[in-house]
């Protein structure tokens, strides 16, 4: 009787339920929380099955119908004069094709730097906003300068996926605080757990072009060993095979690519042959270069017939007064970064042909934005075999590289072209990368196509647009509303504009009438049309000291009549600077961009900063055999201190292989065995490389082997000191090591104990130099 009065009950309540569920349905465009309720059978339940209603699945979640497939491409360390698509000297017929077919935007904005440019693009947000102040190895306690995308500001991915999408993010992830990287997580910072379905790509600032280490989703996949590998031919190839793979199983699906190469960043490295190809074409010299790419601008009208191209700052050196030593260097490094920009834009080329050529390529919408920020000089004056040494306040000098001239390009070294060509890179504006007060670090070109809105192509877009402005775009373009709270969180409301009608009239209002800019407090403020500008520090500076930003000199330019930053009016507009930086100081404290910091390496220093790490607060490291992939910032800290380490081994005779490693290239060191002597290397920047091995070889057995270094620099940065090789207790190898690595080792490398990943500390051996024994035990100590 009871089961019977039950089951009546539930007949009454839920036809109510039913109701209820269907007056909560949510509109065609998306509903205002996120995620969906999860669906609950609305039918009648009997006894079983015979006197129940017909059972009903849950339906997955459509996207609005039209919705278009989006493909979000950016390059990286990318100038406005680079590519031919611009003007520039750099060949870029696959861009150069895109903007044929569709808009090319010549006033769309970046931030001036890589972290903060990707969390504004997949945010919408202003970086501060999306806690990514900076880059996040230099990451300080700040809200506006944590390294972390919070959950307030959630992506334009997640938004989409739980809107009917698959998504997918290839390359480059710079957006994972760097503490949070090893295989230990977590995870929610990684792409995994910013709305991407997939992930295939590396984890850091930069890497080896050859020697990458690579991820799939949460999965170490390690360094590929194939030979002729390159970085850009493989992430094509993911991003191809991932499409093709979607539309077998899912064609009717709308997908989100973000693709996200790791060109034209340092290392700057391409085949040999595409190499040769550039051989002798910057012989020229940057500043011709820019007078040569200002004409090709014009012609092309990517720029306005009363542009001015603005001079070289007083610091770069003329070409003219250059030897024919440093002319034949600088002239090689370029024609090297050539080669690596054709190369990608050869590879992302038969991504654009693939999507092109499917069923639906009217309805997929491409966006493609050359660069993340101006061309980088963080190569300095003479360019570098190893930007890494740029980081740690080392400048090479031509004489230093002359001798590896011919090795500039491959995987052994990190090299980066002079700050004289990274200013001719971005023509016509001034500065570079980092500043972001100046439209040489934050204006890139970006090229947009979709067939099924756009029906013109080869039109040129003049209305001032900004990373922020491109979330809620795909959003418009998918229609799908912004949601206000996402897995339970409320959110800040996106910032940018959509730049849907821009797509459709070439005279369509300006939408941002207003945007601030901040980069190691490089300041810009624009507002209807005017620009003030506060440069703190030239971008080559590599060691700042004392600043004061109240006092610091502010520069205006009404972008109306000058288009690229030509003509400074502070002098004759005081009332419109002070109407300007007003308004910046005001927009940075609404943004979380205070407190300003204008450190430069040493906040590469978790020890200095205070970042967390997952080997602070401890001194003594015990690994019980082999351990691969371990990051740079989750491993014990070896820099400006003494250490140990210790390995109980058994080998035979003669044996080889890798003990320990942190650092590739770049920097860092290696203990290892090698024709069965014992062995170790400090790496200083592949500036000197400081290597000792033992006169008498290792015994076969077990054996205790150990590395120790006494650094004798006190408290002071980069010091040198005494390195030792100990067998079983007694010392049998010494020597001194003039200098040490002071800040990081490397933005890609790992610690690796047994193997070596990447690249190697040092070419005494070849990667991965895998160690041939038994490796039961190593011991780090650290002594402060």
């Amino acid at each position: 009787m009871l089961n019977r009065r039950l089951l009546a009950l539930a007949a009454l309540v839920l036809p109510v339920c039913s109701v209820s569920a269907q007056s909560v349905t949510p509109p065609p465009r998306g509903q205002a929380v996120l995620p969906y309720a999860e669906q609950k059978y609305q039918g009648n339940v009997g006894t079983s099955y015979l006197d129940s209603d017909p059972a009903q699945f849950p339906v997955p979640r459509k996207a609005p119908a039209g919705a278009p497939n989006v493909l979000l491409i950016l390059l990286d360390d990318a100038g406005f004069g680079q590519f031919s698509v611009a003007g520039g000297g750099v060949p870029s017929p696959k861009l150069d094709q895109l903007a044929r077919d569709g808009l090319f935007f010549n006033r769309f904005h970046t931030t001036a730097v890589c972290s903060p440019s990707r969390a504004a693009l997949l945010t919408g947000r202003n970086h501060h906003v999306a806690g990514t102040g900076n880059i996040t190895e230099v990451a300080t306690g700040y809200d506006g300068y944590t390294g972390i995308i919070p959950k307030d500001t959630a992506t334009v991915a997640e938004m989409l996926r739980q809107n009917g999408y698959i998504t997918a993010w290839v390359g480059k992830n710079h957006n994972t605080p760097i503490y949070e990287t090893s295989p230990m997580g977590p995870f929610d910072h990684w792409p995994n757990g910013l709305g991407f379905d997939f992930f295939y790509g590396f984890m850091a600032g930069d890497t080896n072009q050859l020697r990458p280490y690579l991820y799939q989703n949460q999965t170490p996949l390690g360094t590929p060993t194939a030979k002729d590998y390159y970085l850009s031919v493989d992430l094509a190839d993911r991003a191809l095979d991932w499409l093709k793979t979607t539309a077998a199983i899912q064609p009717d699906k709308p997908w989100f690519m973000y693709y996200a190469p790791a060109a034209t960043h340092a290392p700057h490295q391409a085949p040999k042959e595409l190499i040769d190809k550039f051989k002798g074409q910057f012989d020229q010299g940057w500043d011709v270069y820019r007078q040569q790419t200002f004409d090709r601008q014009k012609a092309k009208g990517v720029i306005p017939k009363n542009a001015v191209l603005t001079p070289r700052p007083a610091s770069l050196p003329a070409w003219n007064s250059l030897n024919a030593s440093q002319k034949r260097l600088y002239s090689r490094m370029m024609e090297v970064f050539a080669a690596y920009g054709y190369h990608v834009d050869q590879e992302v080329g038969r991504v654009l042909d693939y999507v092109a050529s499917t069923p639906d390529a009217d309805n997929t919408l491409v966006i493609y934005i050359a660069g993340d920020n101006g061309a980088s000089a963080e190569g300095g004056m003479d360019g570098t075999l190893n930007e890494n040494a740029f980081f740690n306040t080392y400048q090479m000098t031509y004489k230093e590289m002359l001798g590896r001239i011919d090795e500039i390009g491959t995987e052994r070294h990190f090299n980066h072209f002079p700050a004289g060509w990274a200013h001719a890179m971005n023509t016509p504006f001034q500065w570079t990368k980092q500043v972001a007060s100046h439209l040489g670090g934050t204006r890139n070109p970006m090229v947009v196509k979709w067939p099924a809105r756009i029906k013109k192509g080869e039109q040129l877009r003049t209305q001032f647009t900004h990373l922020i402005d491109v979330a809620p775009t795909i959003l418009a373009a998918a229609g799908v509303e912004e949601p206000r709270s996402v897995n339970g969180t409320e959110q800040t409301p996106i910032q940018g504009r959509s730049m849907l009608a821009a797509f459709d009239d070439a005279k369509a209002p300006e939408l941002r009438t207003s945007q601030y800019f901040e980069l190691f407090v490089n300041r810009g403020m624009y507002k209807d049309g005017w620009w003030a500008a506060s440069l703190a520090f030239e971008p080559w500076q590599a060691e700042r000291g004392k600043f004061d930003p109240l006092t610091a000199k502010w520069e205006l330019y009404n972008l109306n009549e000058d288009f690229s930053q030509s003509k400074d009016l502070a002098k004759q507009n005081p009332e419109k600077l002070a109407e300007l930086t007003s308004l910046w100081w005001a927009q940075a404290s609404a943004n979380k961009a205070l407190p300003l910091d204008w450190r430069g390496a040493e906040r590469f220093s978790s020890e200095f900063t205070g970042k967390p790490n997952l080997a602070a607060g401890r001194t003594r490291y015990v690994y019980p055999g082999p351990l691969a992939g371990l990051p740079e910032a989750s491993a014990p800290d070896l820099k400006n201190k003494s250490f140990s380490v210790t390995a109980r081994v058994k080998v035979d005779a003669n044996a080889n292989g890798v003990i320990f490693t942190q650092g590739g290239n770049t920097g860092g060191w290696a203990f290892y065995l090698k024709d069965g002597k014992l062995a170790a290397a400090h790496n200083f920047l592949d500036v000197e490389n400081y290597g000792v091995t033992s006169q008498e070889s290792v015994p076969a057995g077990e054996r205790v082997l150990r590395m120790e270094f006494a650094y004798e620099g006190g408290k002071d940065f980069g010091k040198g000191g005494t390195l030792k090789l100990l067998l079983d207790g007694k010392t049998v190898a010494s020597r001194k090591i003039d200098r040490t690595s002071p800040f990081k080792y490397s933005l890609s490398e790992n610690q690796d104990i047994g193997s070596d990943t990447g690249t190697p500390v040092t070419y005494d051996y070849i990667p991965p130099f895998t160690f041939k024994g038994t490796l039961s035990e190593v011991v780090v100590e650290l002594n402060k």
